[in-house]
């Protein structure tokens, strides 16, 4: 046991998908907790076995030794008691259930895990009553939890309902410190792209306050995921995606993205933009890239350039990723492919080479702007004006599995217990 851990240091995880299994591996890498407790809500294959190769194996980081601990490491998955259905993991105690499906029935109060990760999808909505027939978020806080954090962003279904008092949006690196243990029960740790993204408009928010931001959209170019069909389906009753149900081996599909929403969540003063974000899933198991596109009001200077440039732009990033982001967001001048960014602990990694922009010039007619007051106009000769506008093109690439989102929900997670203690 090292000087970090703690006898009391349980944590518990919900699901064993992709974001499920890698939040363990980075778990028992990391060894904050003394103890894991998943909940699996069903049985594996026909013996413990299985499970151990359900959590050792991974199509897309290879197998947890070599992945976590190097080339020559050997496999550090053993059963401990099979009646208990307890594991070691790399050294970690991990506990196994199998029985109960709805969030309230797990029994976390039993293995003393005061925090939850809920890696499963399936319980979006933070105003759903832990009553509810098929599960909710809040279930778990019936079952012994003091918080949940969903790996996914908040899906209000009924849309006259608000964001409820203890519920919160958090994003590691961005507002984690908001997190507030005396009020907030329920956390959301967003989506990866929303984790990516809020990191690329962080440090422009931070340092161009002398330049207005006029517009902003994204879209990202994302790898395929278990939301997707494998080959052709038949769409369910009702669906409106209808792209969806086409094959992820070989379709690229245009799809929607909650990435704008739920920035606003994190970074408030973004409402005031209408920012809009897509989709794009393409078919590759992981890594994917941001194409956030900035219209910025700037002024032009002596030397006939705009105050807002890739120079400028290039610079916030690169102090951003030394400074008050360092380990967050990375600033490379490569030029990368998906591989080279694979399991790369990073929210995002900036292609400073692909940083453009391009400056122009906007007539506005002030007699059709709102609220001018008309004296105004009365003094004017000519009420149009030219505005210098410049148009930004940033590219961010993350690893929207383990090195991005599972890490940055890993030290979130961190964070929300140590701020219990």
């Amino acid at each position: 046991m090292t000087a970090n851990e703690s006898p009391e240091r349980t944590l518990g995880i919900n699901g064993l998908g992709r974001i499920g299994k890698l939040s363990l591996w980075h778990h028992v890498e990391r060894k904050y907790f003394s103890r894991v407790v998943v909940n699996v809500g069903r049985e594996v294959g026909p013996d413990l076995e299985t499970l151990c190769s359900v959590i050792e194996k991974d199509s897309t980081y290879g197998s947890m030794h070599r992945f976590l601990f190097g080339a020559n490491a050997t496999p550090c998955i053993r059963i401990v008691d099979r009646e208990k259905r307890l594991l070691e993991v790399a050294d970690v105690p991990v506990t196994v259930l199998q029985t109960a499906r709805n969030p309230r029935d797990i029994g976390w109060r039993d293995h003393a895990a005061r925090v939850v990760v809920d890696t499963t999808g399936a319980f979006g909505d933070p105003t759903a009553s832990a009553e509810e027939e098929r599960g909710s978020l809040r279930g778990h806080l019936d079952a012994g939890t003091e918080v949940v954090i969903n790996s996914a962003a908040f899906k209000i279904k009924d849309k006259s309902k608000s964001l409820p008092d203890d519920a919160v949006t958090l994003i590691y690196g961005c507002n984690h410190d908001l997190f507030d243990p005396a009020r907030q029960r329920v956390v959301s740790a967003a989506s990866c792209t929303t984790t990516a993204l809020a990191h690329m408009v962080k440090p422009l928010l931070d340092h161009l306050r002398d330049s207005t931001l006029m517009t902003a959209s994204m879209s990202t170019v994302h790898a395929a995921t278990n939301s997707q069909t494998l080959l052709d389906t038949v769409p369910k009753a009702g669906a409106k995606d209808l792209r969806r149900s086409r094959s992820s081996l070989n379709s690229i599909i245009l799809t929607s993205s909650n990435a704008a929403h739920a920035l606003e969540e994190v970074i408030p003063e973004i409402r005031e933009i209408g920012f809009m974000a897509d989709s794009v899933r393409i078919p590759i198991p992981t890594e994917s890239l941001i194409i956030l596109n900035l219209t910025f009001q700037t002024q032009i200077g002596t030397d006939g350039r705009s105050s807002v440039n890739n120079t400028l732009l290039n610079q916030i990033y690169r102090e951003a990723s030394s400074g008050t982001q360092k380990g967050q967001l990375v600033y490379s001048e490569e030029q990368n492919v998906p591989a080279d960014v694979s399991g790369m602990r990073a929210a995002v990694v900036i292609e400073a080479t692909e940083t453009h922009t391009r400056t122009g010039f906007v007539d506005f007619d002030l007699a059709h702007v709102p609220d001018v007051d008309p004296r105004v106009l009365e003094g004017l000769d000519n009420p149009m004006i030219r505005v210098p506008v410049t148009h930004a093109k940033i590219f961010g690439w993350y690893d929207n599995e383990y090195g991005s989102y599972t890490n940055m929900l890993g030290d979130l997670t961190v964070h929300v217990h140590r701020t219990l203690d």
